[in-house]
């Protein structure tokens, strides 16, 4: 794939489509290595790089939440914030099925299906973040106000150290 071509998925069109500010980045994507591969790829530091993720309640109701790369989620504290039982991670199947994107490639713009998006909250306080741009080995770069400008999303304080 050439440099200057970028993958034209769901993410990217919506992006454009709301004439916002970013910058595609291509790496050479590794099988399960996760935000600590993007970050080295990228040359930033991994708490820039916002994972997407997608979850589901008690009852199957999906949800997707935007976390730091060097923090995980406490399930139990994002539940007891929204009001729920439990939060499990979806399998890889049901995300699919939820978002349209695969794992590894999950934007959280332009999702198959309206997802309740929950962010947290000190990702606002950085300059510059990548989130997915839809496809594996693909991240956007922009600035945290477009994810809250266009998702709306939930800020909440759930993430702990790995």
């Amino acid at each position: 794939m050439a440099k200057d071509k970028i993958p034209m998925t769901p993410a990217i069109r919506l992006l454009k489509q709301a004439m916002v500010d970013f910058t595609p980045h291509l790496y050479s994507y590794e099988e399960r290595g996760g935000t600590t591969v993007s970050a080295r790829e990228l040359g930033v530091n991994e708490h820039q790089i916002i994972k997407t993720l997608v979850m589901e309640n008690e009852q199957g109701k999906p949800l997707i939440i935007l976390m730091h790369g060097d923090l995980e989620v406490s399930t139990k504290e994002l539940a007891r914030t929204i009001g729920v039982k439990t939060i499990t991670p979806c399998n890889p199947d049901v995300a699919l099925k939820h978002t349209g994107y695969q794992i590894g490639g999950t934007s959280p713009f332009a999702t198959r299906k309206e997802t309740p998006v929950y962010m947290e909250a000190t990702i606002t306080a950085l300059p510059h973040i990548y989130l997915n741009g839809g496809k594996r080995g693909f991240l956007v770069g922009l600035a945290p106000q477009v994810v809250v400008d266009l998702l709306k999303p939930v800020l909440v304080g759930v993430g702990i150290k790995k």
